[in-house]
């Protein structure tokens, strides 16, 4: 397998400048086209075979015949203002990489020109496909679209990495089974006779239903899902009515729901349309509901954590995977877990001794020596995993 030494990455510096470029020029889901420009020139500099996908977004291959190992990146950034401060900080008004996106899309594009490099001395014993996959901020996300664009074709496993702010940089957290929670998005819209405040009874108090679908929703839920599958309703927005004394004829709610467990995920959808008319039937307002299908969790297979585990160990040191727990948020690259097996490592990109930050915020910082360390993690296990599926006994 190979050693640090064996992995000959580019310059630091080189990677670090690229990072710092994509993330003072971040794009929008679905609008990533200066970012797969800036990929797959540097792809064709080092002569690594890659076509574009549509509507963004690039996969590229290394290696020749034999199994194929998929080595995932997302590429697509935030709508939120870059509040950290720094030199290479967003030149995009509301756009932002402040979930480390950019980090993800340097690391692969760090793997790829070392394994190019390796395959070039030493023919890999078959095909690692780097995917630089748009869209992980939506919902449903880009995997599915470029798995229909051929992303999986003959893969036996697939493997992806995420930055973690509560990690210190050096640091590979891991995890077998579940790693995320399943997320969807639900928005509820509510119509009804409005009128004046002072006469609510001739009205359907359509301000008054809304109320008790924000409360009442989330606890009926509870009560009618396993709490061991740990489903929450959050709702990030509720609007009704202009001003305080028109009862409102329109009004709506809209939120996430995120689940641990796949199979009360698979309930979800029917018992929220269920159970959004039991709470607003009694106020007489009419009730549509919006359930968007986001991702499904996350769950990591144990061979292919071992051999995250064991690539870890070659490249940092034997301390330097460390368990981390299954959380709530959401990610896509759960749909190709639904079909390869594979799994996803959180990245350690907290400074030792240094403030922890929070993804999906502004202010975020990494330490950017978490770049090369993503990079030799990725190559190194999908070397490792090539070996392992053509019997290699590893050196």
């Amino acid at each position: 397998m190979p050693a640090r030494d064996d992995l000959r990455l580019p310059p630091t510096e080189e990677l670090v400048a690229f990072r710092r470029d994509l993330h003072a020029h971040p794009e929008l889901a679905w609008q990533e086209r200066r970012t797969t420009g800036a990929i797959a020139e540097r792809l064709t500099a080092a002569g690594i075979r890659h076509r574009l996908t549509e509507p963004t977004g690039l996969i590229a291959e290394i290696g020749s015949d034999g199994p194929v190992v998929v080595l995932r990146a997302d590429i697509d950034a935030l709508p939120l203002t870059d509040r950290a401060g720094e030199p290479w900080a967003s030149t995009v008004r509301g756009v932002a990489h402040a979930c480390g996106h950019d980090v993800h899309t340097t690391a692969l594009l760090g793997a790829a020109l070392a394994l190019a490099e390796l395959d070039a001395r030493t023919p890999l014993p078959g095909r690692v496909r780097l995917l630089f996959q748009p869209a992980e901020e939506v919902m449903p996300g880009g995997a599915k679209r470029l798995m229909a664009q051929g992303a999986l074709d003959d893969a036996v496993r697939a493997y992806a990495l995420h930055c973690d702010p509560t990690l210190d940089v050096g640091t590979v957290g891991l995890k077998v089974g579940p790693l995320t929670g399943a997320a969807d998005a639900v928005e509820v819209l509510l119509s009804g006779h409005g009128g004046h405040t002072s006469r609510p009874h001739l009205t359907q108090d359509l301000t008054f239903a809304l109320g008790h679908l924000v409360t009442g929703l989330p606890a009926a839920l509870s009560r009618r899902l396993d709490p061991r599958a740990g489903a929450t309703l959050v709702w990030g927005l509720v609007q009704a009515g202009a001003t305080h004394n028109v009862i409102p004829s329109e009004g709506r709610a809209a939120g996430t729901i995120r689940i641990l467990d796949a199979g009360a995920w698979a309930e979800a959808e029917r018992l929220v349309n269920e159970l959004v008319g039991a709470v607003v039937s009694p106020y007489g307002v009419e009730a549509e509901v919006r359930y968007t299908r986001g991702v499904p969790p996350v769950v990591n297979q144990t061979e292919a954590v071992g051999l995250l585990a064991d690539a870890v160990g070659a490249q940092l040191g034997p301390d330097a995977a460390v368990p981390t727990l299954q959380s709530l948020g959401g990610e896509d690259f759960g749909w190709y877990l639904h079909t390869v097996p594979g799994a996803m490592a959180r990245l350690g990109t907290r400074t030792p001794g240094g403030r922890t930050y929070d993804l999906h915020q502004g202010d975020l910082v990494v330490d950017e020596r978490a770049i090369e360390i993503g990079a030799r993690v990725l190559a190194d296990t999908a070397v490792r995993t090539l070996a392992a599926e053509i019997g290699t006994t590893p050196a």
